[in-house]
């Protein structure tokens, strides 16, 4: 229920505060004065976007404008709070805000509540939770995808609701239950056609015989040695020949060394010292000796096989291509032939698939019971919206009028698998048809009045909004209006801008709007009409003016009105 609104920088309104109290709570005044600029700021409060800007509602002037309102706790307003995380107010009661700043050139708003930064998404789940705007031809609401079959399931109540919570649920896992079959169907079609592919690469890579992730590194090196076989041969034997042999008849390096020895020997006899030296010249001798022996082992070990170093090259280009055809090296090339060799291998995924598919069946079956149970439940309830929509309707001027909320076979989805229209017929002879199409303003708002009449048990804590609805009516329906919209504040709380008399009079709390200008600047004002009198000087204004028979004619409403109050009461 809303409790205060307050509004600064909006429109007209410097600065409002209004508290609020269950029952019919209506609003009249002079055409202009902003009587539906109360409903527009609560509309902006919770996300609208009055007149397609925002600017609309900011007084002229003004750099920031707020609207801040007060709601009291109710059970599914406690279940969202909580679902989203969000502190409960100390009072029983939320406080949602929302202003705007110019800045740079530039409007932006923020909402809040309860002092806490909310988004557009939560204000979109928030908003039906507290309030319902209905306006004269408000047609695009019945166009909405889903809105009439919502409207039916709200009237269902809670077995209905659980019925629809039921197919949900079989429908959600149903889809899970496809959508793994799906999946599972593409890989293995994915996989068939792939198999060709795969089989014909674990064939090349099995037939490469590799083992040795260094493999390519090794033969290169060995390439190499092969490949300079001859000059390392030529190399090894000019050594020798130095070493050992000599070159063109001189000595070689070891009779050089050799013959040195007899001079150690003399120089040693003479200088005991020397001894060391002579020692470090005859190892000398013995490292060059064993240099010449690896090295002349050396030489016989190098070959210069062209058929060998043709065979070596031939596996190295083998190699090297499966790398560039792969985008691999040779350590990865032995991975993916073991992988495909385990893919390849048979397994059990056809007998997985068929339990994937013996799974969907399951939950299709269970998905379509579930929409059964659904439609049959929503045909019950469509019955009796059908017989109260007409004891609703008929009073309001149509006592010709035929209805039927009409349910339709349609694809299955989470909200079962019906499509509900509601039909409409205001003249004997005219056949039943979509109400959207038919009906005029004036009709779309007697049946939007007993439509939200219709549903108020089934979310008694949802604050609702009636923007001249009776608006071009007779009197004889006003009265009938206003005779609904009592019975309808018995259980909602109610607000209604209205231009009717009759409406104004059966309200518990009446606000009269009204402008004055003061310093050149225009005002909107709101008073309460708290006594007898000032009620009865504004609705005779409403009636037409405020003679004797005015004022008369609205004594007696005031009296009805009373009288129809306490009869409610007992």
């Amino acid at each position: 229920m809303l409790t205060a609104l307050r509004l600064e920088n909006i429109a007209l309104i410097e600065q409002l505060e209004l508290g609020f109290s269950s029952g019919l709570t209506v609003l009249t005044g002079e055409t202009g004065a902003g009587k539906s600029i109360l409903l527009d700021a609560l509309d902006a409060l919770l996300g609208g976007s009055p007149g397609g800007s925002a600017t609309r509602l900011l007084r002229s002037g003004s750099t920031r404008a707020r609207i801040e309102a007060c709601f009291s706790l109710s059970p599914p307003l406690e279940l969202w709070l909580a679902a989203q995380e969000l502190e409960e107010a100390d009072e029983d009661e939320i406080v949602l805000a929302r202003e705007w700043r110019w800045s740079e050139g530039r409007l932006s708003s923020r909402h809040r509540l309860n002092g806490v930064a909310i988004n557009r998404s939560q204000l979109q789940e928030l908003r039906p939770l507290l309030l319902d705007l209905t306006v004269q031809g408000q047609t695009q609401q019945l166009a909405r995808p889903g809105q009439q079959r919502r409207w039916l399931d709200r009237f269902g109540g809670p077995s209905l609701q659980q019925t629809l919570a039921a197919a949900a649920t079989a429908w959600r896992d149903w889809k899970q239950a496809l959508t793994a079959l799906e999946l599972a169907r593409q890989a293995a079609e994915q996989q068939q056609q792939q198999r060709a592919g795969q089989q014909a690469c674990l064939a090349e890579l099995e037939a490469a015989g590799l083992e040795d992730p260094t493999e390519r590194q090794r033969l290169e090196r060995e390439q190499d040695r092969l490949a300079h076989g001859v000059r390392l041969q030529e190399g090894v034997m000019t050594l020798l020949g130095r070493l050992l042999e000599g070159a063109e008849g001189a000595p070689s390096v070891l009779d050089h060394l050799a013959s040195c020895e007899p001079e150690w020997q003399a120089m040693e006899q003479c200088d005991g010292s020397l001894a060391e030296l002579r020692g470090r010249a005859a190892e000398l001798l013995l490292l060059t000796q064993e240099l010449v022996r690896d090295l002349d082992r050396y030489g016989g070990l190098l070959e210069s096989d062209p058929a060998s170093l043709a065979t070596l090259q031939s596996r190295i280009h083998a190699l090297k291509s499966l790398e560039r055809r792969h985008g691999q090296d040779l350590e990865g090339l032995i991975a993916l032939r073991d992988r495909l060799g385990e893919l390849l291998s048979p397994s059990g995924r056809g007998s997985s698939l068929e339990a994937l598919e013996a799974r969907e069946l399951e939950a299709r079956r269970r998905r379509d019971a579930a929409h059964r149970a659904l439609s049959e439940e929503r045909r019950r309830a469509a019955a009796s919206l059908d017989g109260e929509m007409l004891e609703a309707l008929r009073p309001m001027g149509l006592a010709n009028v035929r209805f039927s909320a009409a349910i339709e076979a349609a694809e299955p989805g989470e909200a079962g698998a019906d499509r509900v229209q509601f039909l409409f017929s205001a003249n004997p002879g005219q056949p039943l048809a979509p109400l959207a199409e038919v009906a005029s303003g004036g009709e779309m708002s007697r049946f939007l009045l007993a439509l939200k009449t219709c549903l108020a048990a089934a979310d008694a804590h949802v604050t609702l909004l009636f923007d001249e609805i009776d608006s071009g009516v007779s009197g004889r329906v006003s009265g009938a209006m206003a005779s609904l919209l009592r019975r309808l504040a018995r259980q909602r709380q109610v607000f209604c801008v209205t231009h009717q008399p009759l409406v104004a009079a059966a309200a518990d709390h009446h606000f009269q709007v009204s402008k004055e200008v003061v310093a050149g600047m225009t005002h909107t004002r709101v008073s309460l009409l708290r006594d007898t009198q000032a009620r009865q000087a504004e609705l005779a204004e409403l009636a037409g003016g405020e003679g004797g028979e005015a004022r008369s004619y609205a004594a007696s409403l005031l009296q009805q009105g009373s009288a129809a109050q306490r009869g409610s009461e007992g």
